[in-house]
């Protein structure tokens, strides 16, 4: 019989991890001269860290911890293109001198009758 709750908390504990491995990747890539060893490096860093992010701060034996390395591999692309454009870092929030508010949310000061 198949385990739901044990591979859903297996999942919330992978997309964490790949929400950190994807960071980690995407700051050190540019290391690469070309891209044919990226999928490769990716596949290795969230496998490692994910062994060592479950053997630190949860009780997940190993075998376990290198199917969360697995599924956060395969997330941490999707997450990513999800969240691309979306993330600014704090230091681009605090020397934005500007609001963006799109028009379908201004509200007019006067209704019209």
């Amino acid at each position: 019989m198949l385990k739901l709750d044990y591979l859903q908390q297996l999942l919330i504990v992978a997309i964490a991890l790949s929400v950190i491995t994807c960071a980690i990747i995407q700051k050190t890539k540019i290391f690469f001269k070309s891209s044919k060893y990226l999928c490769l490096y990716s596949f290795i860093i969230n496998i490692l860290i994910g062994v060592i992010f479950c053997i630190t701060f949860t009780n997940i034996n190993f075998p376990t911890s290198l199917w969360i390395g697995f599924f956060s591999f395969l997330g941490a692309d999707t997450l990513y293109k999800s969240l691309e454009g979306k993330l600014s870092s704090y230091s681009e929030i605090v020397k934005k001198n500007t609001i963006t508010i799109s028009k379908d949310n201004l509200i007019n000061g006067e209704e019209k009758k």
